[in-house]
């Protein structure tokens, strides 16, 4: 298991516990999550004034499905987003910036069988995902 405790991993931590205490009936814990990441978007954004900047992207991606889950016949979605924060806690698995790194503004080679392998299944890797396109 991979303990990265810097501010990133603290940002991604809070959520999920956020989110699992949402999930599990605790009032405004979902809510508070959301207004967590929003602080987050805003953070990355001052970093690196761009919403096309990569950890811009992840955070925006990650803010959409937060919002769409609420939407009650998708509520099930938190299950996921919790899986997948979860991963990027305890591993620095990230599958939302692996699967944002296929889009096509964020690679420049082919699709094939081999990148999609490539982006899900190499090990995690400090910093960008981008690394692996």
């Amino acid at each position: 298991m991979v303990l990265k405790m810097d501010l990133i991993w603290w940002y991604w931590a809070i959520t999920d516990v956020l989110l699992i205490a949402g999930v599990a009936g605790m009032p405004y814990g979902i809510e508070a999550a959301i207004a967590f990441n929003i602080i987050q978007v805003i953070h990355f954004y001052t970093r690196t004034p761009s919403a096309s900047a990569f950890p811009v992207q992840v955070r925006l991606a990650y803010l959409a499905l937060l919002i769409v889950a609420l939407y009650p016949p998708l509520f099930f979605l938190y299950y996921l987003i919790i899986l997948g924060t979860s991963a990027m806690v305890l591993f620095d698995y990230c599958f939302l910036a692996r699967f944002m790194s296929l889009m096509p503004w964020n690679h420049h080679q082919k699709f094939s069988i081999g990148l999609l392998m490539d982006t899900f299944f190499t090990k995690p890797v400090d910093g960008s995902v981008q690394k692996l396109n």
